[in-house]
């Protein structure tokens, strides 16, 4: 059974920093482009970055340009966000996803019809 399974979040002040995870099993996803996603109350669920397989090609939605930071360990089959200069709008619950298919171009999976796996979801609060 495929799962991708976050960690990391939590309460933090603005200002702040945080590190979320994604842990994937079942299938490796060494050749699968991976993004984050968000939905905060009330809105709906949005694109925030996107990694290729191989690492060398990151996206990222303008909101988070130069304050986020995503990364990947092939590995360890496991990716990663690194949130700082955290704001109170960046308040959300964070989802992690992979593509449907492998090897294929990485700013397709800021399309909610091309991820074919999701993770649970890490809620990640700042505070003002």
């Amino acid at each position: 059974q495929v799962q991708l399974v976050e960690s990391g979040g939590g309460l933090v002040q603005a200002g702040g920093s945080l590190r979320l995870s994604c842990a994937a099993s079942g299938r490796t996803f060494s050749t699968y482009a991976m993004g984050w996603f968000r939905q905060a109350p009330g809105k709906e669920r949005e694109f925030v970055a996107a990694i290729s397989w191989s690492a060398c090609i990151t996206y990222y939605t303008d909101s988070v340009k130069g304050r986020f930071t995503i990364s990947r360990d092939n590995g360890q089959n496991t990716v990663y966000l690194q949130m700082n200069s955290l704001k109170p709008e960046d308040t959300a619950v964070y989802y992690c996803a992979a593509d449907k298919f492998p090897r294929q171009r990485t700013k397709r999976i800021s399309n909610f019809e091309n991820i074919g796996y999701w993770g649970q979801g890490t809620q990640v609060t700042v505070s003002s």
